[in-house]
């Protein structure tokens, strides 16, 4: 045996540094990258764009795009393409899909460069003398889901306008005007909440309005379209796979109006002069839910109205997207809002933005009818459910995932229950929820959360402006309804993490969650409609129709099996699986001496299981507790005239 070598410490060091300083090697300076694309001024663009966009092309998702932007001098012109995009919360801009891009003034072409450091900016050669330019490009829509949403279908089409325009650097989008004419494919009709209309056959021509404003107003067009005048300056323009799907009876609409008038109830106000609910009831278009200051901008599934009574936990999105005209467009944190499409948004505020808005979705949908209250408290419950069994609230508060659509793109995750997503827009209604009965419960029913949506949205009729605010506008506005430490309330629940799930607004509104076989009536239709097993609380894991797992609940029994995203759960005693088989072998192992047995497959490769859970079947639901007042009956009950 060789004796071992002892190096003190203190010459290792020296010799890692003399490492590092060797003066032979070859060692570069970073380069400065010089500011080449000019800030936004708040001031106005000299004349009017024109663009033009030719939406004919169904059969391969083609938009060929034409756009006439005035110059008041020659040399260099930057033009942006949109990059962050309002309501997406993130760079979403769509410049992948931009296809033929080039310039020309007079009918010469021009020289453009792409600037390298900004993908998104495009340097125009303006030639002396020239007036106004010309760009010409085709927008390449995804044909199938693997390269991103799908927005033309044989029936129907979603015109997002960032995605077919550039815009000049230099202007805050609001001082840049514009007009727009876009022709559809012949015999389709269409609906954006854009004014001064004037259709010439299939072609569009809009009045001129701000780029701001035009990004924020996208179309819907279709084969098979109808509208319907709800009150309060509110239109519901429907597109569908097929005709019969628009079928919609008085009662549905009724219940519609019925939503409009209880937001202008709550709010007091509109801020809008009109307003548009674009909705697309397809199977073939690509889902979408984004809220707009004037439209709403959503797709649902075909049989939204012709199957009403199955729907029932589908008819939250529209009050959604409804309130965000006031909490989101209107009233919008001061980092959120940037006067272009290049300036980062900063997310932090977003559990007022969405998670307020999904507390009032749901108090608007059960005040109006278009959903029930026993679905109202089972959507509460669901996600109550999922908040009490997630690992990552161990590390990361729910502030920080407003930063998620940045750093996450809203792509799935191996294991999301411990690396949390989204998670501002559930948990944010959960504490909304505590903050409405901790008001309701010190005032004896006095004051509510409705009177901080009075006032904090509130202001003049028909303004749809923005007005920015910041966390102590958030907590001044609670004292001036209920005085409390509200930042603290708020700091704790929402900005720290390693919290208890928030049962806060449950426990104080009379009720409790407690735990039973069945599921509640929001995760039985969630289940019906994906044709899933959602066993999260038992195996811990999600079961699609083809018997794949997801929803890996982190340290949970399938997690402990080693069974992740993507494992095909086989067989389940023996048997093919299928959903009332797994159920069946979950409620047999509560006997304590029979396994969960299965036959898993994960690339190729098969492995017999045994789990040993004797929990049974287990799903969330909201119990009332004692017998006093159902304070759930206080918070939904109608604000309208009846």
């Amino acid at each position: 045996m060789k004796k071992a070598l002892f190096v003190a410490p203190a010459l290792l060091a020296l010799s890692a540094a003399a490492a590092y300083a060797q003066d032979g090697n070859s060692r570069p300076q970073p380069v400065v990258q010089p500011l080449t694309i000019p800030l936004p001024a708040d001031k106005p663009y000299p004349g009017t764009m024109i663009l033009k966009v030719d939406a004919t092309d169904v059969a391969r998702g083609i938009f060929h795009v034409r756009q006439t932007i005035p110059v008041a001098k020659s040399g260099k012109l930057t033009l942006l393409y949109p990059e962050w995009l309002p309501g997406k919360h993130a760079p979403r801009g769509a410049i992948a899909e931009v296809a033929g891009f080039k310039a020309s003034a007079g009918g010469k072409p021009i020289a453009w460069t792409r600037q390298p450091t900004d993908v998104y900016a495009f340097d125009i050669d303006v030639p002396t003398g020239t007036k106004s330019i010309e760009i010409a490009f085709d927008f390449l829509s995804p044909t199938r889901t693997s390269e991103g949403r799908v927005v033309v279908t044989p029936a129907m089409m979603n015109l997002q306008w960032e995605q077919v325009s550039l815009y000049p650097a230099g202007y805050f989008t609001r001082q840049i005007a514009v007009q727009l004419d876009v022709t559809l494919p012949e015999g389709w009709l269409g609906a954006a909440a854009l004014d001064g209309l004037k259709v010439s056959g299939n072609r569009y021509s809009y009045g001129v309005t701000s780029y701001e404003n035009l990004v924020d107003s996208p179309m819907f067009a279709g084969r098979y379209f109808r509208q319907w005048a709800l009150g309060n300056g509110v239109t519901l323009n429907v597109v569908a796979d097929e005709p019969k799907y628009l079928d919609a009876s008085p009662d549905h609409i009724a219940r519609h109006a019925a939503l409009v008038s209880e937001a202008v109830a709550l709010f007091g106000v509109r801020h809008y002069d009109r307003y548009d609910f674009l909705l697309a009831l397809t199977d073939e278009l690509g889902g979408i839910g984004l809220e707009h200051h004037r439209s709403s901008e959503n797709s649902r599934a075909p049989d939204y109205f012709t199957k009403w009574n199955d729907n029932d936990s589908e008819r939250g999105l529209l009050p959604h997207e409804f309130v965000h005209s006031w909490n989101g467009k209107y009233r919008r944190p001061d980092k959120m809002w940037t006067p272009d499409y290049r300036t980062p948004m900063q997310d932090n505020l977003l559990w007022v933005y969405e998670g307020q808005t999904s507390f009032w979705d749901l108090v608007l949908a059960g005040r109006s009818g278009m959903q029930s209250k026993e679905m109202v408290l089972a959507e509460w419950a669901t996600n109550a459910g999922n908040y009490s069994a997630q690992a990552g609230r161990e590390w990361r508060s729910v502030e920080d995932t407003t930063l998620d659509p940045v750093i996450a793109a809203r792509k799935p995750k191996p294991f999301a229950s411990w690396s949390r997503s989204e998670d501002y827009y559930n948990e944010g209604s959960l504490v909304w929820l505590e903050a409405d009965m901790l008001i309701r419960g010190a005032t004896n029913n006095g004051k509510s959360l409705d009177d901080f949506a009075r006032a904090f949205f509130g202001g003049r009729e028909g303004d749809w402006g923005q007005d920015t605010y910041d966390f102590d506008d958030v907590v001044a506005a609670l004292n001036g309804v209920h005085p409390y430490d509200w930042a603290s309330f708020l700091r704790t629940r929402l900005q720290t993490p390693g919290q208890p799930a928030p049962l806060g607004g449950i426990e104080r509104a009379g009720y409790r969650l407690v735990w039973r076989d069945t599921p509640n009536v929001y995760d039985r239709d969630r289940m019906a409609q994906a044709k899933n097993a959602d066993l999260t609380h038992s195996l811990g894991m999600t079961i699609d129709k083809d018997g794949v797992a997801t929803g890996i609940q982190w340290d949970g029994p399938a997690f402990k099996a080693d069974i992740i995203n993507g494992t095909k759960i086989v067989a389940v005693e023996g048997l093919s699986y299928s959903r009332e088989r797994i159920e069946a072998a979950i409620r047999a192992a509560t006997d304590g001496k029979t396994p969960v047995r299965l036959i898993v497959e994960r690339g190729g490769r098969y492995r017999n299981l045994e789990i040993d859970y004797r929990g049974g079947l287990r799903w969330p639901h909201l119990e009332k507790t004692g017998s006093g007042p159902d304070w759930f009956d206080q918070l939904l009950a109608p604000r309208r005239r009846l």
